[in-house]
């Protein structure tokens, strides 16, 4: 297993990743990426500040004879999506990622590799660092706590940036141009119970959903891939067999498509229990054909619970998950191939009190996400669930006359003989909520190619890290003048 990144060109780039995937920095916990970003700014003799939403905020003055140019603010965020599989032992918050090189891929054991947004801000660093480059005044805004609620976007204050463009580097393809995103709402949902003692005369099992690939819910939510908590509430809905449920675990975090789920439930006959899962396994598997290629369905015993759900309220529940919209909801007629509305059915899990779901709905029309919002809260109502509906955000309307990308256009094709494609993306960039703050920056999305984020199999294509960096020096070369 090669680990050496900083073999890889371009080196700067991979320098600085190599540093970054050694901190711990899930959402909420950026504190040491935080300190290596302020230490490097110190290092360099850089202008910096933090404010008030643990942004991190430096500059550098332009080069000499482009002090003409539209100043850039290069944008990433701080945070990683802490997603592990099942049988890894490991702590976001302690412990490094062990990244590793897998042919043209870097990618990390067992675990995200944290390339959404580490890559973008390690390109930040080393045009920060390379005094031998060309640009005009350029900015760094690493935000902070992205993946779970844009919080450092939201506190984002006028009067910090100066330039008149913005270059998110959070994408995650290669050869394409974002110019638009769409806004997102959050739901949180709790179904309250009084946990009864268990009957005597039942057998205990844990079944399990696992196998499932996951993903980004912006990014790979239009791949239908299954839903973990859906899928597992569905043989519980389908089964012929009683059944009472004890608890359930199933997704993990909002923004990431459930790959595992489990639940302690009680049966009479664990045998017949233990054939339909085998059954329901295999159609499954039929179902997800080319889509999902390692789909699980486990049955084992274990020790009896001393408490379980009410019947009544397990089975509101199971039905609610089953029958609440999930997936893609609609595509758009104007962008061929662009997800225009959907939910991530996100989080499933019970703590003996109540159940607590979440759920993240998408959409780059306004009212439609609202009315998601509304179905979403009547499916759950009716299961007699308090629903909120918090956090929303706009989204990001394309500007087709921008500077900006009329000049990417030209550099891209001027380094590789071709235009990138132009697009928008399904996920929530920050672009839309930053751009509330400061309307009159002209805005673009890019980034090297990414698969499999928000899931343990992460990989970056190092090809296009070089190629997106390339790209990226010869924009700032030929920013647009003032």
């Amino acid at each position: 297993m090669n680990k050496d990144l900083t073999a890889l060109k371009p080196a700067l780039v991979w320098k600085h990743f190599a540093q970054i995937v050694k901190i711990p920095r899930p959402s909420s916990h950026e504190e040491a990426i935080r300190a290596y970003i302020i230490a490097f700014a110190k290092e360099q003799g850089l202008e910096w500040r933090e404010d008030a939403g643990h942004n991190v905020y430096v500059r550098k003055p332009a080069t000499p004879g482009m002090e003409n140019r539209k100043g850039v603010v290069l944008q990433a965020h701080l945070d990683m999506v802490p997603q592990k599989n099942n049988d890894k032992v490991f702590d976001f918050e302690n412990d490094p990622i062990e990244a590793y090189i897998d042919g043209d891929w870097v990618t990390a054991n067992g675990t995200t590799l944290g390339a959404d947004n580490g890559i973008g801000a390690a390109a930040i660093l080393a045009v920060m660092e390379d005094n031998s480059l060309v640009h005009g005044p350029v900015e760094a805004l690493f935000t902070a706590t992205e993946e779970t609620g844009m919080d450092g976007a939201f506190g984002l204050k006028g009067g910090l940036l100066k330039g008149e463009i913005l270059l998110n580097l959070d994408s995650e393809t290669e050869g394409e141009l974002y110019v638009g995103c769409a806004g997102g709402t959050d739901a949180n949902i709790t179904l309250p119970y009084a946990a009864e003692p268990a009957p005597q005369g039942w057998h205990a099992v844990k079944l399990e959903v696992k196998g499932l690939k996951g993903g980004h819910s912006g990014i790979q939510i239009g791949f239908q891939r299954g839903n973990a908590n859906r899928l597992l509430c569905r043989l519980l809905l389908h089964t012929e067999q009683e059944w009472l449920l004890a608890s359930i675990d199933g997704g993990g975090l909002r923004n990431a498509i459930p790959r595992e789920a489990q639940a302690v439930v009680l049966v009479h006959d664990v045998e017949a229990f233990k054939a339909e899962a085998a059954a329901y396994e295999k159609t499954l598997q039929a179902e997800f054909e080319n889509i999902e290629d390692s789909i699980a369905v486990l049955v084992e015993e274990v020790a009896a619970p001393a408490e379980i759900i009410p019947a009544a309220t397990a089975q509101n529940l199971v039905k609610a998950v089953v029958g609440a919209p999930n997936g893609v909801v609609k595509m758009s007629v104007e962008m061929e191939g662009l997800v225009q509305t959907s939910t991530n059915l996100a989080r499933v899990v019970s703590d003996g009190k109540c159940v607590k779901i979440q759920c993240l709905l998408r959409s780059s029309v306004s009212s439609e996400k609202v009315a998601l919002g509304e179905a979403i809260k009547g499916v759950f109502e009716m299961a007699g669930a308090e629903v909120l509906l918090e956090g929303s955000y706009d989204g990001w309307k394309p500007n087709m006359e921008s500077p900006i990308l009329k000049a990417m256009l030209a550099s891209y094709e001027a380094l590789y003989g071709k235009k990138p494609a132009v697009t928008a993306i399904h996920a929530g960039l920050e672009c839309g909520i930053i751009g509330g703050v400061y309307p009159n920056l002209d805005m673009i999305s890019f980034g090297p190619t990414i698969c499999y984020p928000h899931s343990p199999d992460e990989k970056v294509e190092i090809a296009s890290v070089e190629k997106f960096y390339e790209f990226l020096l010869h924009t700032l070369k030929n920013a647009p003048a003032k």
